[in-house]
């Protein structure tokens, strides 16, 4: 016979467990989230929603260019966006992550992407693969022969009639077929989208907006030189109201990876170093390809006498520039700041007030009027002073008007930030070294000016870095100029920004690459003056901490 064994049974306290202590039934609770109302569970599904529509969006032009890299890297992200807002978990990383996506969209792959253009050959003739520049070279040698059959021409354009996208919308002599041509190829049109007048000229298209002749004659330049590429050659216009399908004298021949001119008989070889197809007597065709050229933009900048020579010489007036614009501004921002610091000075919020209007100002409206205020023949300047100074004729006389300029312009800010900066000292600390017989230069010196360089060298490191590349003070008054005889690239005022720019969108052919490149070194130059400032700006902050 078994015994049983009774006894008190586990009690059960009204917000406890079964077993004993533990937590408030309410604590419990709250380790649980909120439930989602209505409308924040519609903006998370709207919200969501979006993020797989521009997932579907950027997948195609992946999987059509077969970067599978780039695509498993969208799906993972996608995935993990999914996983994230879909569970409870992982608070803090819903806040997170929006922001950290949008740092590297917009800040950490366009500095990757400049990096990797610093390391290819791309630029104007080296925009494409090898494909697209054998295809643009046949076409480009596209001649009328005799036999070449002719089209009634009509030019439009899918957009605005003076800027967009030229089309040739032509009918077969033969046929009657009208058909739609740019620089990808023909298109036929459906009989019915299409008006056709007499002597087959396309006079209306679905879609298209067709030039009339004084459109047609605006752009004629641009009409000229589109070549559509078909079967049988390329059509190319005959004038504003014919083309014709000619034939390219200029062939690729994959045997030996070249291209022959059928009239000359000259040959140009690919060279895969460069992406040019070269002749035997150095001469480049045009048209090249993108190619990976290493470090060679690099060994330019630094090498090539063409870059190099004024590379150095922009970069010590790049240094000048923004340590004068930087300093000058500081120091009479400070000086008036203190000034108007006084106890004995009366009036102080009207002088702010107006000190700061120069700042209230939109900057390139005032680099506008300060350009025309120092032109020589009718400039306020001049005219004021009664000089003759051809301010942007002479170099340092162009330099010595654009920092008087970024001197009236910066003023405003030093001085508001150092009047900040002098309200937060301490009164005992002045009126101490007073006591102790200093004079006010030796107060200044010993005590308020420590301090404000430990308030205000944070500001002055980013005024420095933003002067350093600050395009606006130059392209708005110089333009980089004066520019000598023998080198329109590079101009006295230049920065290397301004410089880069000009390298990038000059007359004489963009150089993205070697651009690129000089982009890198400025950020490399900024980047350790910078670390190098706030290194010892801390030492500072420890000494008079």
């Amino acid at each position: 016979m078994s015994t049983k064994l009774s006894g008190p049974g586990p009690t059960r306290t009204p917000g406890r467990g079964p077993a004993g202590p533990g937590l408030p039934r309410t604590a419990r609770t709250a380790r649980h989230h909120a439930p989602i109302t209505a409308t924040g569970l519609a903006v998370k599904v709207v919200l969501l929603g979006l993020v797989a529509g521009i997932a579907i969006w950027a997948a195609f032009p992946l999987v059509e260019a077969e970067k599978w890299v780039g695509l498993a890297l969208l799906a993972a992200t996608t995935a993990g966006l999914f996983y994230l807002y879909l569970t409870p978990r992982h608070v803090p990383a819903k806040y997170l992550v929006p922001g950290t996506l949008f740092l590297i969209a917009f800040q950490v792959f366009p500095v990757l992407y400049t990096a990797s253009t610093a390391f290819t050959n791309f630029g104007d003739g080296h925009r494409g693969s090898k494909d697209d520049a054998i295809v643009a070279i046949q076409s480009s040698s596209v001649q009328q022969v005799p036999g070449s059959t002719e089209y009634a021409l009509s030019v439009a354009t899918a957009g605005d009639p003076a800027t967009g996208a030229l089309v040739f919308l032509v009918t077969d002599p033969a046929t009657g077929v009208v058909s739609a041509g740019n620089a990808d190829g023909l298109r036929r049109l459906d009989p019915a989208d299409v008006t056709v007048g007499s002597g087959g000229k396309v006079t209306a298209a679905d879609g298209y907006t067709v030039l009339n002749f004084g459109q047609a004659s605006a752009r004629s330049q641009e009409i000229t030189d589109l070549v559509v590429p078909t079967a049988g050659g390329a059509l190319r216009s005959s004038g504003l109201s014919r083309a014709y399908e000619g034939r390219a004298i200029r062939a690729y021949d994959a045997g030996c990876d070249c291209v022959t001119d059928s009239e000359s008989g000259k040959r140009w070889t690919a060279d895969e170093k460069t992406g040019s197809f070269v002749a035997a007597d150095g001469e480049r065709l045009a048209q090249g390809w993108q190619v990976n050229v290493g470090l060679e933009n690099f060994s330019r900048v630094l090498t090539d006498p063409n870059i190099s020579g004024p590379f150095f010489g922009t970069l010590l007036w790049n240094f000048a520039f923004a340590i004068g614009s930087t300093g000058f501004t500081f120091l009479l921002g400070m000086a008036i700041a203190l000034a108007l610091h006084s106890p004995r000075m009366r009036g102080t919020n009207l002088y702010r007030v107006l000190l700061i209007l120069p700042y209230a100002m939109p900057s390139f409206a005032m680099l506008l009027v300060w350009r025309d205020m120092f032109n020589t023949d009718f400039g306020l300047v001049n005219n004021l002073f009664g000089l003759g100074v051809d301010w942007f004729g002479e170099a340092w006389s162009a330099r010595a008007a654009v920092l008087l300029v970024q001197l009236w312009l910066g003023y405003p800010y030093m001085f508001l930030v150092a009047t900040g900066a002098l309200q937060a000292i301490p009164k005992e600390l002045t009126e101490a070294t007073s006591v102790d017989g200093a004079s006010p230069w030796q107060s200044f010196r010993a005590v308020t000016l420590p301090l404000l360089l430990v308030a205000l060298s944070p500001l002055l490191i980013a005024s420095f870095a933003y002067n350093f590349n600050n395009i606006n003070a130059i392209w708005l008054t110089t333009e980089g100029g004066p520019f000598p005889a023998d080198n329109p690239r590079n101009g006295a005022t230049d920065l290397l920004i301004t410089y880069t720019y000009r390298l990038a969108f000059g007359a004489q052919g963009a150089e993205f690459g070697t651009a690129a490149a000089v982009s890198i070194f400025i950020f490399a130059i900024v980047a350790t003056v910078s670390a190098i400032s706030f290194r010892n700006t801390r030492k500072q902050e420890e000494v008079y901490s």
